[in-house]
């Protein structure tokens, strides 16, 4: 029988959410409540009749106050999408007495007469009444509940031609009897027996232990189980299809922008100048840029009525970006040391104000531990090195003041802000904006890892994953356009569905001709176990190359990088560094990577516990692997480019790992293949030739010199190195354009002297009176359009602004 485990059949998201106690408490006490009424009815023999009212009134008091509950037709219980029975029935409930062991379920045998009168009211529903929302399909005694999803009774049912055939024959009367036994007795018994052992289902069992001995974790998927997110599908808040508009409201507040509709587009901008709230991050910015008189250092910004604002935005959103990661990667360290305070250091008691925030950028995260100065030894002491530009000064900062030039004054509190008093009322009044942005952050949850639990406090925190954060990037960042953010489900189906098509492409290209369907590929890989062979499979996945030329947040190739994994996963060649497949099962859902046990938990990385450390290293070079040489994307939007890289560095974030010297491995400099650029122009054609620029007295470098110098980039930790090989890779750039430019001028000069010399002859001819014949005629006029035409080329290619951004896909 294929039962699933209970936990597993929880949505790996929904896992995740951490339920208050006393919501949990509450579902409890009514499901012993309706326990201790089926044990009375049981044992004074009363009929099925009596055994539905507990199971209706322990739904109703839970999870379903806003639905309907009641008998439908034969349907002993349904539960309906909406108030009354006028809504469709999303749940059918087949209750039969405790005694009557004849007619229930087992898990050595679910063809009997329960599963078979569910299959009918599932057919009547979905065929004769055309009702399409039915979620789920139960059978239960009041002691054991045997759940099915609608999904694996409209595969296994609905799309069995013969079922339907002859369920609509049984149903217009065309049988020898009109009785439901015949249906049971002679074609649910048939159909059901052919896919009895494949029918998944999931078994609460309350003979065998008393809910009172239940463990939190226990609980925890219990209270999930019987929810109206698993039930019915509910949301529960977390889809990263959509934005949290309360976080994204007020984070806006605390930048100083706002949302407005503008032509019927909903834009970002700055808020009215009545409105403005000076101590917010992006007016202190543009105050600082204006008074201090910086705005004539600021090249790197273009000229205009909205410079100020440009840099101080670009600016505020380079803070933004860095304090968000930091809440990821605070999260994160807390996750891994359970919960010890001493990593909890986005705070004001352990960051004072922007001077100590500027000193935890560029003294710590961007330093490691031995080369801190003795002053923030100490202080710094629990706060890793990350080896990340993103903890690099930028040209903006260099031109302009670190975010320690602001003044932390007090901001006003948001009206609808997340923020409330130990009476549960929303907080008013000023806060200091730096304390004001720490403590929003902090109302919600930012944990990547994998544990479930029961939350203690009065409130759930709202789960803030990097989806979610994706989106509000997208939001903010396409402030003047009013940016579209493709939903995770579109950028998932369009991962999937290329992806693995052009893996099965490259197999059947390099490994066996007869390989055309992605099933074919797990049969053909899965009779190979030696390491060399699982090493050259991953050698072919990692050979694909994808680039987004319009990248935007990272989101498309967020959702590649997930689909690589869950590719290779699939294929069992998803191995450690000792070359083992790795032994766990990984989902994706809403554009997260989930990995989970065989039991269906979820991994929650220990660095003291050996499988998961193992895990959690393997999936952390996996994914730097893969962004490394698998992942391209070009954006003509400065801001668009940090994002990206920003999402894709809390990609490895998630499984960042401390390595045998007790220091959390360091980031990668992924940031080489996400460039900023037009990637609809370029001067230079992907044909011309490269080895003149590796030529010469002048040219210090040779092509694998180059290659080399690239690779050294993207795994150095030590920054002088890292600024040494940027300056080979910008040395060497710099040639090839400088070379590709002389062939082109070169070009442009042969033309121009083949038509001067041909005109010179021809003057030439005239002066000493000779004649000159119609093709010679023809061909100066010719020679001549060419060499217009090569100038215009010229004056176009070398001097017009519309090259001023373009990307180079020759050499970039």
């Amino acid at each position: 029988m294929n039962r699933i485990k209970t936990r597993k059949a929880l949505s790996p998201a929904y896992r995740k959410h951490k339920p208050l106690r006393k919501d949990v408490n509450s579902f409890t006490d009514e499901l012993l409540k309706c326990l201790k009424t089926v044990k009375l009815i049981d044992q004074q023999a009363e009929s099925e009749e009596h055994l539905k009212e507990p199971i209706k009134t322990f739904f109703q008091n839970t999870f379903y106050k806003d639905n309907y509950i009641n008998t439908k037709d034969r349907i002993d219980l349904a539960i309906y999408t909406g108030k009354d029975a006028n809504s469709d029935a999303a749940v059918i409930i087949e209750a039969k007495r405790p005694s009557n062991k004849a007619e229930f379920l087992t898990t050595e045998s679910l063809n009997r007469k329960a599963l078979q009168e569910l299959l009918l009211y599932y057919l009547r529903e979905r065929i004769d009444n055309n009702n399409n929302n039915i979620k789920h399909l139960i059978a239960t005694n009041g002691y054991q509940w045997i759940l099915f999803k609608s999904e694996d009774f409209y595969r296994y049912f609905y799309k069995n031609k013969d079922l339907i055939k002859e369920y609509e024959a049984f149903r217009d009367g065309n049988k020898d009897s009109a009785k439901n036994e015949l249906f049971y007795n002679e074609i649910a018994t048939k159909y059901i027996g052919k896919v009895e052992n494949e029918l998944p289902f999931v078994l609460l069992d309350f003979t065998k232990k008393s809910i009172k001995e239940y463990s939190d974790a226990d609980l925890n998927t219990l209270y999930k189980i019987f929810s109206d997110v698993h039930i019915l599908g509910n949301s529960f808040g977390n889809d990263s299809n959509q934005l949290n508009k309360g976080f994204y409201n007020e984070l806006l507040h605390i930048i100083g922008l706002e949302e407005i509709k503008d032509k019927g587009k909903k834009i970002i901008a700055r808020k009215a100048e009545k409105e403005r709230d000076y101590a917010s991050l992006l007016e202190n910015t543009i105050f600082t840029i204006e008074e201090r008189d910086y705005l004539n250092n600021i090249k790197s910004v273009e000229s205009g009525t909205d410079k100020a604002f440009n840099a101080g935005l670009e600016l505020s959103l380079t803070w933004i970006n860095r304090i968000l990661f930091l809440k990821l990667l605070e999260s994160q360290l807390l996750s891994y040391h359970n919960g010890a305070q001493e990593y909890h250091f986005l705070n004001t008691e352990f960051i004072k104000g922007y001077d100590d925030l500027n000193d935890l950028f560029f003294s710590a995260l961007a330093k490691k531990q031995d080369e801190r100065h003795a002053k923030f030894k100490d202080h710094f002491q629990y706060i890793p090195y990350l080896n990340s530009s993103l903890f690099e000064k930028n040209t903006l900062e260099d031109e302009a003041f670190a975010i320690s030039a602001l003044n932390d004054d007090e901001l006003p509190i948001y009206p609808q802000t997340v923020l409330k008093d130990s009476k549960g009322n929303r907080i008013k009044g000023k806060l200091k904006t730096l304390d004001y942005l720490f403590k929003f952050l902090d109302a919600y949850d930012f944990a990547t890892d994998g544990t479930e639990g029961i939350e203690d406090s009065t409130d759930t925190k709202t789960l803030i994953n990097a989806s979610v954060l994706g989106l509000i990037f997208e939001k903010i960042n396409g402030y003047k356009e009013g940016s579209f953010y493709t939903p995770a489900y579109i950028t998932m189906y369009m991962s999937k569905e290329t992806l693995r098509r052009a893996v099965v492409q490259k197999f059947k290209e390099q490994e066996n001709g007869q390989i055309d369907t992605f099933e074919d590929l797990q049969a053909y890989t899965r009779k190979f176990f030696k390491k060399e062979d699982l090493q050259r499979f991953n050698k072919t996945v990692n050979a694909l190359k994808i680039v987004d030329p319009a990248v935007g947040s990272g989101h498309f190739l967020v959702s590649a990088l997930n689909e690589l994994i869950s590719i290779k996963n699939d294929l069992g060649i998803l191995i450690d560094t000792e070359g083992l497949p790795l032994q766990s099962e990984i989902l994706i859902e809403n554009d997260e990577l989930y990995i989970t046990d065989k039991l269906g938990h979820l991994l929650d990385y220990k660095p003291e516990n050996k499988e998961t450390a193992n895990i959690q290293k393997t999936l952390f070079h996996e994914k730097q692997n893969l962004i490394e040489n698998c992942l391209f994307g070009v954006d003509i939007n400065p801001n668009s480019v940090k994002i990206c890289r920003l999402r894709l560095w809390i990609e490895l974030l998630k499984n960042a790992y401390y390595t045998e010297d007790k220091q959390l491995q360091t980031l990668p400099n992924i940031d080489i293949n996400i460039k900023t650029g037009n990637s609809l122009i370029s001067r230079f054609d992907l044909q011309d030739e490269l080895k003149d620029a590796f030529k010469g007295k002048e040219v210090k470098y040779t092509f694998t010199e180059y290659k080399n110098a690239v690779a050294e980039y993207k795994n150095t930790n030590d920054k002088n190195r890292k600024h040494e090989v940027l300056e080979i890779i910008s040395e060497v750039k710099n040639n090839f354009e400088s070379n590709l430019d002389k062939s082109f001028l070169k070009e442009f000069q042969k033309t121009q002297a083949d038509f001067e010399a041909e005109q010179q002859r021809l003057n030439n001819l005239k002066q000493f009176n000779q004649s000159i014949r119609k093709a010679e005629k023809d061909n100066l006029k010719k020679l001549k359009e060419k060499a217009e035409k090569a100038l215009a080329q010229k004056e176009e290619t070398l001097n017009n602004a519309i090259y001023h951004n373009a990307f180079e896909w020759r050499f970039e």
